[in-house]
Order: C-alpha cells, then structure tokens, then sequence
C-alpha cells in the first residue's frame, strides 16, 4: 500500500517568500532613472501599485497620465512584466527554513497574480528547485481567498487539504482563505499589528523564515 502523502504547506509568494516590494521599488528606480524622470516618484508609483494589488492596466494607465509621451509604452510594459521578477531574492534564512519543511511534507506556493510573472519569480528566485509545486491564480480561474486555489494546491501533490497550514502576509487573502477552510495560519507581519477582522491566525511571526520554523515546531 503506497504511504499516505502528509498534509502540505501552502505559502505564499509575494511579500512572504520574497520581497516582492523592494524588487518593485529597485525596478522602479532604474526605471525612473532611465527615462531621466525624478527619483522621487518611486513614492507615488509603490501606492499606485499597491504591492500588485492595483491591476497592471491600471498601473499602466496612471504612469501613461503622469509621463505622457516622454516614457514608450512598450517601456512600461516591460516594467510591469518584468521589472521586480528579474529582481527577486530568496533569502537563505527563509531558503533553509522551507528546505526543512520540505523534507517532511509538500510545500507548495499559492499566489495571485499573471502565470508569466508568477513562473518568472518563482524560477528566477530558485524556488522552483525547492518547492514540490504552485499553483498560480491566472492559471486556475480563482483567486485567494476563494476555497478553490488552495485545493487546487493540494490536489497539485495529491495531498489532503485537511490539516494543512497556510501561510501568507496578506490578511484578506491568505489568512482569510485558511480560515473559510478551516487551516490553521501563520501571518506574516513584518512588523504589523493584526487589523480588527472578525478571525484571527493560529500564529504571527515577522517573517516567512520564522513563520515555517514554528510550523515545523508546532504539535
């Protein structure tokens, strides 16, 4: 009889995995730099990007208002769809902690947002060398929260859903989605109190590192 597969991690990319928003901010830089605009806009772009919250069109439509012809819209593109992909870094802190995990159970990361982009991070960071698998939104029609991504994730590596733990910096999806689930969570803060919603994760840790260290501690 094959050995049943253990329940998986389901973490999070952006802003949990990966600093997703300095990435951003360094493609910003070099952006602005490039087309001789001020550096000082970087403030204005990172809150009209809404750390990728805000829909790339829309993004695009903003820039397109502020810089007007100065700035070719295929140059806007390729910082939508390339610039903080080709910048991401896992830190090694975080790279050992999901190695650990990895050796008892799937890890698998579900994120928001464009295959492409997603992919793009994913394997320029070398996360693809670490994980068992992902499951991107785009890709399966359905977004965190909705309950339909995170089974998608586990069915992934056939792994049960039941007993699984989520992990993720964004309240509204990630810890949101455990609970409609009924998965134990981890926030990842970086340093933020929990708004007031009506549930709450099973842990908070400050980082993604710390957050996996105390799933693999907890009973």
């Amino acid at each position: 009889m094959a050995e049943a597969v253990p329940p998986p991690l389901l973490i999070d990319l952006d802003n949990t995995l990966i600093d997703r928003d300095a990435a951003f901010r360094d493609a910003l830089t070099a952006f602005l730099g490039t087309w001789q605009l001020p550096v000082s806009d970087v403030e204005w772009l990172m809150t009209v990007d809404a750390s990728g919250y805000t829909p790339r069109q829309d993004v695009a439509r903003a820039m397109a208002g502020r810089y007007g012809g100065r700035v070719p819209e295929s140059a806007v593109e390729a910082l939508l769809d390339q610039g903080a992909a080709d910048r991401v870094v896992l830190p090694p802190a975080t790279r050992a902690a999901l190695e650990r995990a990895a050796a008892g159970r799937p890890c698998v990361i579900v994120t928001n947002g464009r295959t492409a982009q997603q992919e793009a991070k994913i394997r320029h960071s070398g996360l693809d060398g670490v994980v068992h698998g992902w499951v991107v939104s785009e890709a399966v029609g359905h977004k965190k929260p909705a309950p339909e991504i995170f089974r998608a994730a586990a069915a992934t590596v056939g792994a049960p859903l039941r007993g699984a733990w989520v992990v993720g910096d964004s309240p509204q999806a990630d810890i949101a989605g455990a609970h409609r689930l009924g998965l134990r969570s981890v926030w990842v803060s970086g340093g933020r109190p929990w708004p007031g919603m009506p549930f709450a994760p099973t842990r908070i840790a400050h980082d993604a590192a710390t957050a996996i260290t105390r799933i693999l501690e907890a009973p």
